[in-house]
């Protein structure tokens, strides 16, 4: 009987969703942009996620006042409402054209990995529209696999895929030994890997995100060291409506000569304290809904 209302309610899903993407699809860019923002405003703050957000902001700011507080929450909500409207038009933003929605910085530290075996391990975080980077990853040319957690709908899950691979990103889910192979065979051929740093992961390691400990992703640090390749940083940032600014930093050299489990834990704090100074810089567009700390740490901080 469980399994005979999970199935109604799977697919009650995937029709909302798949009502929601063809309307916003139908539109053009800007104006889908614009109701999502408007749309996530409105209801965002009603949504059990409001609460994890407000937990975790003042966690991480905790001398904010209410009025900046509040400022913050509309302005995240305003991004995550424009990345819901700019999500069926990913494919549209002109990469590398003329006049392209998408801004590039440092354009020559991606090029390096057009080299054929010239591989690196891309790291990221939830910044902006987070989907803008593996695009252009792709776009450019770069020999890249982009991992993804699935969608718990399957129905859902595909939607999103197609999307995806009509422009050219493939994803790959990884999962259990036989994922881990295949990241290390692509890395192998000297091709490259694509993974965000920036979500609890309880296999990892645990380190501090603004001083509070969080468990971490430290596959990054693993993989690169094991074929020596450099950890490649990219962001991107919103400009206005649908336009964007991606950055190509300088790549993080391990010291590969060194044994893993005397570097591993001080690499894996250096992505944390980079994915803190991104999120600084811009805290209204990063992810705050998600629960990247544990329930201790807002217990300790005194936001729960």
């Amino acid at each position: 009987m469980k399994k005979f209302f999970d199935n109604i309610l799977s697919s009650a899903e995937a029709t909302a969703f798949k009502t929601y993407w063809y309307k916003f699809k139908k539109m053009d860019i800007d104006a889908a942009s614009n109701l999502g923002s408007k749309i996530a405003r409105k209801l965002g703050k009603f949504s059990s996620t409001q609460k994890t957000a407000i937990r975790n902001i003042r966690m991480c700011f905790p001398k904010i006042s209410a009025a900046e507080e509040k400022e913050l929450l509309d302005a995240m909500w305003d991004n995550l409402g424009r990345i819901a409207g700019e999500l069926p038009h990913l494919g549209e933003f002109g990469y590398f054209q003329e006049n392209s929605r998408v801004k590039i910085n440092n354009l020559d530290r991606l090029d390096v990995y057009l080299e054929p075996g010239k591989g690196a391990v891309f790291a990221s975080g939830h910044f902006s529209n987070w989907e803008v980077m593996p695009a252009v990853i792709v776009q450019r040319g770069v020999d890249c696999e982009i991992t993804y957690r699935e969608m718990n709908n399957a129905q859902v899950d595909k939607i999103i895929r197609d999307a995806r691979a009509a422009y050219g990103v493939t994803l790959f889910a990884p999962k259990g030994r036989e994922g881990g192979m295949r990241l290390m065979r692509i890395l192998a051929r000297g091709g490259s890997i694509a993974m965000m740093n920036d979500q609890k992961y309880n296999m990892g390691i645990s380190s501090p995100l603004f001083g509070h400990n969080c468990m971490t992703n430290d596959a990054a640090v693993r993989l690169a060291h094991r074929f020596k390749a450099p950890i490649q940083t990219m962001t991107v940032k919103r400009l206005g409506g649908a336009n964007f600014e991606v950055d190509v930093q300088e790549p993080i050299l391990l010291d590969y000569s060194a044994p893993l489990d005397t570097i591993l834990q001080k690499e894996v704090d250096n992505i944390n304290r980079f994915i803190e100074d991104k999120i600084r810089e811009a805290p209204e567009q990063w992810f705050w809904v998600h629960k990247r700390w544990p329930k201790q740490a807002w217990i300790d901080a005194g936001v729960m």
